[in-house]
């Protein structure tokens, strides 16, 4: 009985009613990229991009870190990325490269993450690299938005640069997980 007021306290903490609320802007991103509504779309991802920022700085600044939370955050953020990538790749076929790669690094995630629990390990939260490659896509992606008509030569440059960042975080985080899981393996003397 004591974890349903535990779980509605971690709720009403302002990063966690921040991440509940990109989940919750998502539907209405897509609304507008439908009816090609796109400045309203940008403004919306513009607007979550900063929120993700915000919780993760309230939760640190003012104690707020919670179990919920370090599954919320992420969750939105996966989301949210996932919904941008596929959102604008009906536009653009070369982001299915990207959303592949996307799906491919965020399924890698998962599995590792699994094998860790299982192995009673973990990663001590999203590293740099991690939080580098969401901020390319957030502003990539609004780029996209912002300006539909971008010449072919900014949109690759854009694509390259969020496949690369994509690419060095999954290569980075192939190797984290690779020394946490080894690094667990070895017995201690």
């Amino acid at each position: 009985m004591k974890r349903i007021p535990s779980v509605w306290k971690e709720i009403q903490t302002i990063p966690n009613l921040l991440s509940i609320l990109r989940m919750i802007l998502l539907p209405l991103y897509l609304y507008f990229v439908v009816h090609e509504a796109f400045y309203s779309a940008g403004v919306i991802i513009l607007f979550s991009g900063v929120t993700d920022f915000l919780d993760g700085f309230i939760a640190r600044k003012f104690h707020q870190i919670t179990e919920l939370g370090k599954v919320l955050d992420p969750l939105a953020d996966k989301l949210t990325q996932l919904v941008l990538i596929v959102s604008l790749a009906w536009e653009r076929p070369f982001i299915w490269w990207i959303l592949g790669l996307f799906l491919v690094k965020e399924g890698f995630m998962l599995i590792a993450g699994i094998i860790g629990l299982h192995r009673k390990v973990k990663l001590d939260g999203a590293k740099w690299y991690g939080k580098l490659a969401t901020a390319v896509i957030y502003v990539g992606m609004v780029i996209l938005l912002l300006f539909p008509e971008i010449s072919e030569v900014w949109l690759k440059w854009i694509l390259i640069v969020i496949t690369y960042s994509l690419l060095q975080s999954f290569i980075l985080y192939i190797l984290e997980y690779k020394n946490l899981l080894t690094k667990q393996e070895k017995p201690e003397f």
